[in-house]
């Protein structure tokens, strides 16, 4: 054999182990950019079951892999600036939570995989090309946000005796939060309900917004992003004080004080997700992993907001429900 043909199927077994093998031959560990669209303590649940994810696949930070976390704090502005720094740091993957930090990662790089846990709509924003193929660079889960808004409705007129008049509020900023409020105020007729849209785009909008709908609604519906998760405390505390019920679609918002959620369970969406960056470690082609759906969906009810605002909850909803807080 010759030696030029003994480099090339040398060079082509070498590029052909697992990054695991690889790192540990080089003394590098593989490292995933974990790009928090949230603060730190706001997407907590959600880390640490994407951490139990990567140790069920044999995956331990700091043993044998890295993950370097930086938190956007529900700033969109920040988005780029992470996944900017992830490409200078030569991350191995990048896992990007929500749809604008994913599309802000695959803005930065064509090369570096991406896998994004929770995704409104990856098609219809171009992340990936179809859910079958997603080809390109990314791929991930898809939360199917818009698809749960009837069932939402639904379930605020069983809770809120005589609804008639419904505020919708969402961050005008975030593509899959407005596609979210479209669904819902092209369903909310359906229903025989007014609607009442009051759009924010930064945390100094949210307390004018609540000024303004007061006396004007009978119950908030609350459209999810990292502005709003990140700022739910807030929110929250602002809806009490105006004797507002609330309904949310991820059951961190009912935990902090919301009336209702339902929708995924992010959670279990992280965990999912740290199965792909399995894969893509151990050497899969991102465009080749088909996105998946949720398969848990979870309804909560805050019974002590509930007793705050004086409703009862019907019964078959306490019995139905996945979590009630007391």
């Amino acid at each position: 054999m010759r030696r030029r043909d003994f480099i090339a199927i040398l060079g082509a077994a070498v590029a052909s182990w697992p990054l695991q093998t690889r790192a540990q031959q080089s003394g590098k560990l593989p490292t995933i950019g974990y790009l928090g669209a949230n603060s730190a303590s706001a997407q907590r649940d959600w880390t640490a079951a994407f951490l139990e994810g990567l140790r069920e696949h044999g995956w331990i930070d700091g043993r044998n892999v890295a993950i370097e976390y930086r938190w956007a704090d529900g700033r969109g502005d920040r988005y780029s600036e992470i996944a900017a720094e992830f490409v200078r740091l030569k991350v191995n993957v990048i896992v990007a939570a929500g749809n604008e930090a994913a599309i802000a990662a695959k803005h930065a790089t064509s090369v570096i995989p991406i896998v994004f846990p929770v995704a409104g709509d990856p098609v219809g924003t171009g992340l990936v090309a179809s859910l079958a193929k997603p080809g390109g660079n990314a791929t991930g889960l898809s939360i199917q946000q818009t698809d749960l808004v009837s069932k939402r409705l639904e379930l605020m007129r069983e809770v809120v005796p005589g609804l008639r008049r419904v505020a919708l509020m969402g961050n005008m900023h975030s593509p899959n939060s407005v596609k979210d409020m479209r669904e819902v105020q092209a369903t909310v007729g359906t229903f025989g309900l007014e609607l009442s849209t009051y759009g924010i785009r930064e945390v100094e909008d949210i307390a004018p917004a609540f000024e303004a709908l007061k006396g004007k609604a009978d119950a908030l519906y609350v459209s999810g992003d990292p502005l709003v998760n990140t700022n739910r405390t807030r929110i929250n505390t602002l809806a009490l004080a105006a004797r507002m019920p609330t309904m949310y679609g991820f059951r961190e918002l009912a935990e902090a004080g919301g009336l209702l959620s339902y929708g995924p369970s992010f959670p279990d969406s992280f965990r999912r997700a740290a199965g792909f960056v399995d894969k893509i470690l151990r050497g899969a082609n991102p465009g080749d992993i088909p996105v998946e759906q949720p398969t848990k969906f979870e309804l909560v009810i805050n019974l002590v907001t509930a007793k705050a605002l004086g409703l009862k909850i019907p019964d078959k909803l306490l019995f139905t429900a996945d979590r009630v807080i007391e």
